[in-house]
């Protein structure tokens, strides 16, 4: 072994391409996994930010409560000491038309406890940007209703939406405020909007939890309570899911496709190497090597030259995560992408796991050069020489 690692570290493989090409796919592998993680993340992120991860709602409610409350329920506690649920907050929910010069614009408001100025709301920039609304100016609202309501909010906030759905489209107001007009009690809301850690909100976390809120808020509730059912994000929003688990698929098609050209890049410049060093493989079956331990030698050769190369794509990609990370220099279509910008995470398990995956697969293609070795005749090589 120690002879093979003296002999091994003489020799390299002199075509530089070869490295260019595994950086290259290194390059890409990282950024595809590094934008694959962000793009979960901001959505993710910004579907439980608009509405929560999961809701408890009635059974005959749709996704944004119905004409008919939902009380606090007695196991509210039990279900907020469920592994992985953040926080459970009530809101309110409701439909309202703005009059906003000549125009009118329909919206949908929603009463939270984290708003507490009253009268006051947060509207998102795309409808400011719309009607040239600031902080500071008034709006008008009116609800239908048995008779319609009128309310005037003041404007305390412009804030961008995290994703560019309708959903993302709410104006954020007090509960108290919401509950005054629909006239309900302290204890009563719309529904409930369930918060789990981040590491909670992939498919099937949010599936098993959803299931363990549900079962939970049926056996918890009292005689006199309403059931409660659990909806979760991944049922309110299909499409956004679907289109996540596509962009994985495509993550591992850029993975296969990436260790495949580096392969066949670094067999050509181990092929090259053998040729060139035909001779030194007849002299070292000669001096008793066998066939595994010359292959040995020309792999460990391989292995350094692709770990040069990984380690410069690493280094490539890492630095542009950083760059995109901070500055969002490229720009997506949010009416496409459901984001304004290209989203990274450098997510350190799954770029680790993709190196390894990566740099295993080229030593697997590497095998195929060494089988040259042992047509290598001892005997017609020391002969040439």
């Amino acid at each position: 072994m120690q002879a093979g690692g003296f002999i091994a570290r003489r020799l390299r493989v002199k075509e530089k391409m070869a490295v260019v090409a595994i950086a290259i796919s290194f390059f890409v592998i990282i950024i595809a996994v590094a934008i694959s993680a962000g793009f979960r993340r901001e959505i993710r992120g910004g579907v439980s930010a608009i509405t929560g991860d999961v809701l408890l709602t009635n059974s005959a409610a749709d996704l944004t409560g119905g004409a008919d409350p939902v009380r606090t329920p007695s196991c509210l506690k039990d279900l907020e000491g469920v592994r992985g649920v953040e926080r459970i907050q009530p809101v309110v929910y409701g439909a309202g038309i703005l009059k906003l010069g000549d125009d009118i614009q329909g919206a949908l408001f929603k009463g939270t406890p984290a708003d507490t100025v009253s009268m006051g709301v947060r509207i998102p920039a795309s409808l400011a940007d719309r009607f040239g609304l600031g902080v500071g100016d008034d709006l008008t609202a009116y609800y239908a209703g048995e008779k319609t309501k009128i309310r005037k909010w003041r404007i305390l906030e412009v804030y961008e939406s995290p994703m560019a759905t309708d959903e993302g489209q709410l104006l954020y107001v007090p509960i108290q405020d919401m509950r005054r007009l629909y006239e309900w009690d302290e204890d009563e809301s719309s529904l409930l909007e369930v918060t789990l850690a981040p590491r909670f909100r992939n498919r099937r976390a949010l599936e098993e939890l959803t299931q363990e809120l549900g079962w939970r808020a049926m056996l918890g509730a009292k005689e006199e309570e309403d059931p409660l059912r659990a909806v979760s994000s991944t049922e309110r929003f299909p499409q956004l899911f679907d289109w996540l688990d596509l962009i994985d698929f495509n993550v591992y098609a850029i993975l296969l496709l990436m260790t495949i050209v580096a392969g066949f890049n670094m067999i050509s410049g181990l092929l090259i190497l053998l040729f060139r060093h035909v001779s030194t493989i007849g002299t070292l079956k000669t001096l008793g090597m066998g066939n595994k331990a010359v292959a040995g030698v020309f792999l460990r050769v391989g292995a350094r030259t692709a770990a040069i190369g990984m380690a410069a794509g690493n280094v490539l990609a890492l630095l542009f995560c950083l760059i995109q990370g901070t500055t969002h220099l490229i720009k997506l279509n949010p009416e496409n992408y459901f984001v304004s910008f290209v989203p990274v995470h450098v997510n350190l398990p799954g770029i680790l796991l993709a190196d390894v995956a990566a740099f295993a697969g080229i030593l697997l293609l590497l095998l195929i050069p060494t089988l040259f070795i042992s047509r290598v005749d001892p005997a017609q090589t020391v002969k040439a020489e």
